[in-house]
C-alpha cells in the first residue's frame, strides 16, 4: 500500500512542479488548427464521396 501512495504523491509532484503546461493562447491556437483540419478533411472526404457516387451512377446507368 505504501508503494501505491508513494506513486500518487510522486505523480502529483511531477504534475505540479515539473510539467510545463501550455498557455491559454497556445491551447486556443492548437484548437483552431484541429477544428480547421477536421473541417478541411471532412470536406475532402465529402467531395471524394460525391465524385465517386456520380461516377458510379453514370456507370450503372449505361
Amino acid at each position: 500500500m505504501d508503494k501505491f501512495v508513494l506513486y500518487f504523491k510522486e505523480s502529483y509532484q511531477e504534475l505540479v512542479d515539473k510539467v510545463t503546461w501550455p498557455t491559454r493562447e497556445n491551447l486556443v491556437d492548437s484548437a483552431k488548427v484541429v477544428v480547421f483540419s477536421a473541417l478541411l478533411l471532412s470536406l475532402m472526404v465529402f467531395g471524394m464521396d460525391f465524385i465517386v457516387n456520380q461516377v458510379l451512377n453514370f456507370v450503372y446507368s449505361l
